[in-house]
């Protein structure tokens, strides 16, 4: 589902109001956690979470002109979607993410490659994603990115 709008602001504004609340509050925790490097921008035309061109020239090799993806939400038919890139690519991040999940919330984990999905609003874990936003630079992401490209 693309989002509707074409500025984050824009996005955050046209959330469909059952979800609002807990979309925005998703985004501002994200926002407060994330690492030098990294900012909130339109990707993929969803609400993302990218390394700028001005950091990273080259961008996303999939489509160059769109800035290094990271992480991002979207709301989707049934659910709140959560993207980390992060947990896709280090093992070690996701062992740690699938063990703490638990002690953050009584939602069972429902999770894809690294697609988290909220379908209960009231039980995002919001600590535990500003957490997991904190775990991982700009440089560490750039590294893992350019070392997986050259697989």
């Amino acid at each position: 589902m693309k989002a509707n709008g074409k500025t984050v602001n824009e996005i955050l504004k046209n959330v469909p109001k059952d979800r609002e609340e807990a979309f925005n509050k998703l985004h501002d925790i994200i926002v407060k956690n994330l690492p030098k490097g990294f900012e909130a921008a339109i990707s993929y035309g969803g609400l993302g979470y990218v390394i700028p061109h001005v950091i990273y020239p080259a961008g996303y090799h999939c489509k160059p002109s769109e800035p290094l993806p990271f992480a991002g939400i979207a709301s989707q038919k049934n659910s709140i979607n959560f993207y980390h890139m992060g947990i896709y690519s280090n093992p070690k991040l996701m062992k740690w993410f699938i063990t703490e999940y638990p002690k953050y919330t009584k939602q069972k984990l429902d999770i894809g490659k690294s697609c988290v999905r909220f379908k209960k609003f009231d039980e995002i874990p919001y600590k535990l994603i500003g957490e997991l936003m904190k775990k991982m630079t700009s440089n560490e992401w750039i590294k893992i990115y350019e070392t997986n490209m050259k697989k």
